[in-house]
């Protein structure tokens, strides 16, 4: 195994001396009440720690620790295009409001290790209480703000929150939600009952429900903590800084926990090695504090390195097209950081909207939450910045805290005019990161050699990595280690092949991977082939039942304007994709829909299309972007299947 990052073998063969030189290295960002005793410690099946000993506290590190540095400096540009609200927030002025939340929290009852859920979107406030409950030794969880009242239940449930924050409502493409309605029906499905609901008014003139004894406004809430000392507590560097829910779709989301000392540290040292983060850094990301890549690159690592962040609620795309671009033009961000299907939706909407604007304060742009197809990297590298930044794809998971596999910004910057360039290669996430060894293994186990598909397996812990499931250790051990001939390996779940430089290339889920006649081809191998294409703008495609080969692939494309869909057309695509795989490539058929099944933060609900196929129960969809698309969806798959009987017959 090998890596182009630097000092990767000396994270392997003395773990000891690379994390302890981290750890000095970080020592500017990061504060240590106490120093940690012990690197790490690993019993299993207990829980494994890392920093032991050590005492610190990522909320104090985020703020506190920052206003003798940079007090006048903007922490926050916070914007709602559709509210058509702009507000910005110094280092010193998060500090008082972080302050004052803390002192309210404290006041209303809130402890060490109480839970305090947030159900809001991307705003100040919602920053200000997960800083402020991390402050006090509280452990947030914060639900995305698109999630059903049953979703909602499920994480009640699951983490029993003391308070819950919400908003009267938000606003998606011109529609309100509901927001503190849906925590309502949430409450009258969950058996927990919190003591507080607090509400921000964001459209202060709509009627809201409040529950006499139980609810607050935002205003109310504050005025609690008016005579209480905001003090920080620091936390011994294993105990939980938040609880973040994956998406579940049969069975009950899995809590992930991460903790004070490990999780700064690891989103610290991604941060710097992938991102080359810094203190002049003005941050776009587009993902939402719901997610683990907003909990990690909005809330925590751009403040604890002392960065700017811009703090967008809405969609890319609305209300004008180039809004995206608008922003890039009026905040001046050097980092742009967004998902792969988001970057496809802008090449959707054509170069001509980036072109509209002055992009030249953008240095890098990083993706992930799927790969990054090639076609895509090229639209952003060539056509969009014209070869003058690096666009960097990576990989990490909710699980893992930050990234696993990426690039060394400090290696790429250059694009290859400087002495050290690492060579960026489309459709590859790179190399792992130091501490991040891995296998490709085959379903019992074996290591494959390169260019062979596979799982991916991590050998061991690293400081990222969640080390439990709340209050379930045991599905934790079940669902997510395995013990192959003796060894104990963390399973992502993802399948992929190592080439034979040792870059790595995701093929998707492993339960996504088409299985036809004994051959596997990952989708996002098939939806790279259809977007080389001239006519296709956007591809999601899954595995379906076939009597004979066991899968075939069942294609859902988005047209570029100026096509049409035809019979022709999709015969075309199909010999495109077969030229690529051979006749292994075998079609359930080719349906044209007008959009695919997203959810907000971008990701392609595949398991939308696989069940609408099979029949089976949808499942929850309330984070999808459109309703509408499931509709389209059903439509595409009836007309498939209509065919299929046409051309057997």
């Amino acid at each position: 195994m090998r890596s182009f990052f630097p000092n990767y073998e000396l994270s392997l063969k003395d773990p000891e001396t690379y994390w302890r030189r981290v750890l000095e290295a970080s020592a500017e960002d990061i504060y240590w009440a106490k120093w940690p005793d012990k690197i790490f410690e690993w019993e299993p099946p207990k829980p494994f720690k890392w920093f032991v000993g050590g005492y610190t506290n990522a909320g104090f590190s985020a703020v506190s620790y920052k206003i003798r540095k940079y007090r006048d400096k903007p922490a926050y540009i916070y914007y709602s295009p559709e509210l058509g609200v702009e507000r910005k927030i110094t280092y010193w002025e998060l500090y008082q409001l972080v302050c004052d939340y803390a002192a309210a929290l404290r006041a209303a009852g809130v402890r060490k290790g109480d839970r305090v859920m947030v159900y809001m979107p991307n705003s100040i406030e919602a920053v200000a209480v997960i800083l402020a409950a991390a402050r006090i030794g509280a452990i947030s969880t914060t639900v995305f703000a698109g999630f059903s009242p049953k979703a909602v239940a499920d994480r009640i449930e699951l983490t029993e929150p003391k308070i819950i924050f919400t908003q009267d409502y938000s606003l998606r493409r011109g529609r309100r939600v509901p927001l503190k309605e849906n925590i309502d029906e949430a409450l009258k499905i969950s058996p927990w009952r919190p003591e507080k609901v607090v509400v921000k008014r964001a459209l202060p003139e709509a009627e809201v429900a409040m529950e006499k004894g139980r609810d607050l406004t935002l205003d109310e809430f504050l005025e609690l903590g008016k005579y209480t000392d905001c003090s920080p507590v620091f936390l011994e560097a294993n105990e939980p800084l938040f609880i973040m829910p994956t998406s579940g779709t049969t069975a009950k989301p899995k809590p992930v926990v991460h903790v004070h000392g490990g999780y700064q540290v690891w989103i610290w040292h991604g941060a710097k090695l992938v991102y080359g983060l810094e203190p002049g850094d003005v941050v776009f990301n587009t993902s939402d504090i719901g997610w683990i890549v907003g909990q990690s690159y909005i809330v925590f690592a751009p403040l604890i390195i002392g960065a700017t962040s811009i703090l967008f609620d809405g969609a890319i795309d609305y209300p004008r097209p180039d809004v995206f671009w608008e922003v890039v033009e009026k905040y001046r961000p050097t980092l742009i950081w967004t998902s792969p299907t988001a970057a496809r939706l802008l090449m959707r909407l054509g170069v001509e909207q980036a072109r509209k604007h002055d992009l030249s304060s953008v240095r890098r742009v990083v993706t992930a939450g799927e790969v990054l197809n090639p076609e895509v990297w090229r639209w952003l590298y060539e056509d969009v910045f014209q070869r003058r930044v690096p666009v960097i794809d990576h990989m990490w998971q909710t699980e893992t805290g930050g990234p696993i596999f990426g690039y060394p910004y400090a290696l790429v910057k250059d694009m290859g005019y400087g002495m050290e360039y690492v060579k960026i290669k489309p459709g590859s996430a790179g190399q792992p990161l130091p501490g991040v060894e891995f296998e490709i293994v085959d379903e019992k186990g074996n290591p494959l050699p390169p260019m062979h598909k596979g799982i991916v397996v991590i050998k061991r812990p690293f400081p990222g990595l969640t080390p439990t499931l709340w209050k379930d250790h045991e599905r934790y051990l079940k669902d997510y280690w395995q013990r192959f001939e003796g060894r104990l390996v963390y399973y992502t779940g993802d399948a992929a092949h190592v080439d034979e430089e040792g870059y790595i290339w995701f093929g998707g889920r492993a339960d996504e991977v088409i299985k036809i006649a004994g051959h596997r081809i990952g989708t996002i191998e098939v939806e790279s082939a259809l977007l080389t294409h001239p006519a296709v703008a956007e591809a999601a495609v899954v595995g379906v039942p076939d009597p004979l080969r066991g899968e075939a692939i069942a294609a859902f494309v988005v047209l570029k304007p100026g096509w049409r869909p035809t019979e022709e057309l999709k015969r075309e695509l199909i010999e495109h994709v077969r030229r690529t795989f051979g006749p292994i490539a075998v079609f359930a058929g080719v349906e044209f829909v007008n959009m695919l099944p997203k959810t907000r933060s971008g990701k392609i609900m595949r398991r939308v299309l696989k069940r609408v196929w099979t029949g089976e129960p949808i499942g929850d969809i309330s984070t999808i972007e459109e309703e509408a698309s499931v509709e389209e969806v059903k439509e595409a798959v009836s007309r498939m299947k209509i065919l299929a009987e046409t051309s057997r017959e």
